[in-house]
């Protein structure tokens, strides 16, 4: 029911990840970043509980560094959670590094792909090339995080996506603020990567002054509303 995305931007450090799926809601429940710690995905048969048990032991650490930080959170994960056979995981740390697991129950055809600094999920697919494609997309795209994600999100669609067509969509990034400074969300659309690029291109314009706001106010512009100071 969802093919996804995570990716790091070695310029900036910024995590993040984008997903869709045919179900209503779906950034919601399976897709987690946290600033300078990770970017996590939990899929297919969702629990979005294993989404932060994956970005806690990546935060606590795990006594590894490097590629072994994710493969042994995802390992942990995998060793102590009832009903894993039915997840989907995907982890990615802070450095770009990446781990994913695929229980022996996820639904119809399913895939992942790992690549560069980027990794790719997905189950009830049309074609099993799709996160290889979506992985592809992502190594060769350019520009802010937020814009590669979706790029590679639509790339997936184009290679063939889901089964069913796709209902809901969402993308997230975090930067060195502690909330995600990129968090939209499309919950139901007949089109809704679509959708989810017309808002990002609505929200990128103004993504800094919101950031701005936050740490200094007495330098941040105006809101442009009646009543504004």
């Amino acid at each position: 029911m969802t093919l996804s995305i995570l990716g790091r931007c070695p310029e900036t450090g910024m995590l993040g990840g984008a997903v869709t799926s045919s179900s209503i809601c779906v950034a919601s429940r399976c897709l987690f970043t946290r600033s300078r710690v990770g970017a996590a995905l939990t899929q297919n048969i969702t629990d979005p509980e294993l989404g932060q048990r994956m970005l806690d032991l990546l935060e606590k650490g795990t006594n590894s560094t490097g590629t072994s930080a994710a493969k042994k959170a995802v390992s942990q994960i995998v060793a102590e959670t009832n009903h894993i056979e039915w997840r989907q995981l995907v982890l990615m740390d802070s450095s770009g590094n990446s781990a994913i697991h695929t229980g022996a129950k996820a639904l119809g055809r399913h895939a992942s792909a790992q690549g560069k600094q980027c990794a790719a999920a997905a189950n009830l697919l049309a074609d099993e090339q799709v996160p290889q494609t979506m992985v592809t997309a992502f190594e060769k795209s350019s520009g802010h995080l937020a814009q590669r994600l979706i790029s590679a999100l639509e790339a997936g669609i184009v290679a063939g996506g889901e089964e069913g067509p796709v209902r809901s969509a969402g993308v997230q990034v975090a930067d060195r603020a502690t909330w995600p400074v990129v968090d939209l969300r499309v919950d139901w659309d007949d089109d809704p990567i679509s959708r989810l690029q017309t808002i990002w291109n609505e929200y990128e314009p103004q993504m800094s002054d919101y950031i701005t706001r936050a740490f200094n106010p007495e330098a941040a512009p105006s809101y442009g509303v009646p009543g504004d100071y």
